[in-house]
């Protein structure tokens, strides 16, 4: 099951790239590309305290938030609203696909995708 998730997230993230191609605001493809990960940026909420890290996390990972931004963008023909939306949804995607889930307030490696497996540490090899 875990590989059908990572595969309809994957094609998700492919179709979010698409349609930024279409609606790219004469941007760079470099400029684009920062862009992408920009969101990660929402992790510094976690400098903070593990609830305000999952809350700033989840709000610029949400794909609920991502499609009503998209769609006020599309509605009120503001290209760079469509193109954010866009943006964070393809964003999304790919962080599902690597499985990154929605936060929880417990920690970091607690997702709704379930808990992030760590790296092991030199000492355990």
């Amino acid at each position: 099951m875990k590989y059908i998730l990572q595969i309809e997230e994957a094609a998700m993230t492919v179709l979010g790239i698409y349609f930024l191609t279409i609606y790219n605001l004469h941007l760079s493809t470099w400029i684009w590309l920062l862009l992408f990960f920009s969101p990660d940026i929402s992790m510094l909420g976690y400098l903070i305290n593990p609830k305000a890290g999952a809350i700033s996390y989840n709000v610029f990972h949400h794909k609920a938030i991502a499609i009503a931004i998209a769609a006020a963008g599309y509605f009120m023909h503001v290209e760079v609203l469509l193109s954010t939306g866009i943006l964070l949804f393809a964003h999304s995607s790919f962080d599902r696909m690597m499985g990154y889930g929605l936060k929880y307030y417990s920690s970091f490696n607690d997702t709704h995708l379930g808990k992030l497996k760590k790296d092991k540490t030199i000492e355990e090899l």
